[in-house]
């Protein structure tokens, strides 16, 4: 009698998977149809106001001119040189700025939060650190470092530096204090209760950081070349406002979202990868 109940009931449950599973289909293709309409009223009517001279083409450019000054960069290159080569010295000192400021501030979130004296004595330290504009930096780390990458770098650094160590250190923080009693009780050493139990009770809030921290490393990066640089998309902006270039500026800027994008993606595969044992989240299930 079980047995037929559960293979009268198996059909049901395979038609209610498969409702769920179009369902989340139709879903997903509903919202890509929302996100590239929304595009297309956004720059059409940015397009058909700078044609009818309700916004003043001058200024605020129109896409038409945006997408023609890319591809203009991309064909006849840059008065830096070529496209490419701008968008990669960008790049890598975002990255390298980024894997710095981000190794740097797991670090002393992980160490800070797991020692009571270290985070009391630093603690104000940090507090002072963090309440000075970052960007207002830059300019010391042109002074001091020169033109080069190094400059970009440090800017970078110090912007992702704060981000990562406050989520680490909560994370830190935030560590079930069950789960560590327990590792202690079992002859866990400090060592191993870090690694085993608070690091990935804190991964989340890390991995979390990452996010947004790209965001600023690639701030840092652009406005370190703003401020002073030989390449670098940064400088692409800095040149196209001394020529009254609103195309040419917001171009610069359309190349910084296509890569922030497609980092952002990257990042999220990562994460997914690294806590993969994380549950869903409530929207999803």
């Amino acid at each position: 009698m079980k047995s037929k109940i559960r293979d009268e009931s198996a059909p049901a449950l395979e038609a209610r998977d498969a409702a769920a599973m179009a369902k989340a289909k139709a879903r997903k293709r509903f919202v890509i149809f929302l996100r590239i309409a929304f595009l297309v009223v956004i720059l059409g009517g940015w397009e058909l106001s700078a044609r009818l001279k309700a916004i003043d083409p001058f200024f605020f450019s129109m896409p038409s001119q945006i997408f023609g000054q890319v591809w203009s960069w991309a064909v006849e290159g840059t008065a830096q040189g070529s496209l490419w080569e701008q968008i990669w010295v960008t790049l890598s000192e975002t990255l390298m700025g980024f894997f710095i400021g981000a190794v740097t501030g797991i670090l002393a979130g992980i160490l800070l939060g797991r020692n009571a004296l270290l985070a009391d004595v630093f603690s104000v330290y940090i507090k002072i650190a963090n309440s000075v504009p970052r960007v207002v930096l830059g300019s010391i780390f042109i002074i001091t470092l020169g033109l080069g990458t190094a400059s970009k770098v440090a800017l970078a650094v110090v912007m992702v530096f704060f981000v990562v160590f406050a989520n680490a250190f909560q994370g830190v923080r935030e560590a079930d204090r069950d789960l560590i009693a327990n590792a202690r009780i079992l002859g866990a050493s400090p060592r191993q209760v870090t690694v085993s139990v608070v690091l990935p009770s804190a991964l989340t809030w890390i991995t979390a950081s990452l996010h947004v921290s790209f965001g600023f490393a690639l701030v840092g990066a652009v406005v370190g070349e703003f401020l002073g640089a030989r390449k670098g998309i940064g400088l692409m902006i800095a040149t196209a406002q001394g020529t009254f270039n609103a195309a040419g500026v917001f171009a610069a800027m359309l190349i910084l979202a296509v890569v922030a994008l497609v980092m952002e993606y990257l990042i999220t595969g990562f994460e997914n990868a690294l806590v993969k044992w994380r549950p869903a989240p409530l929207a999803d299930s």
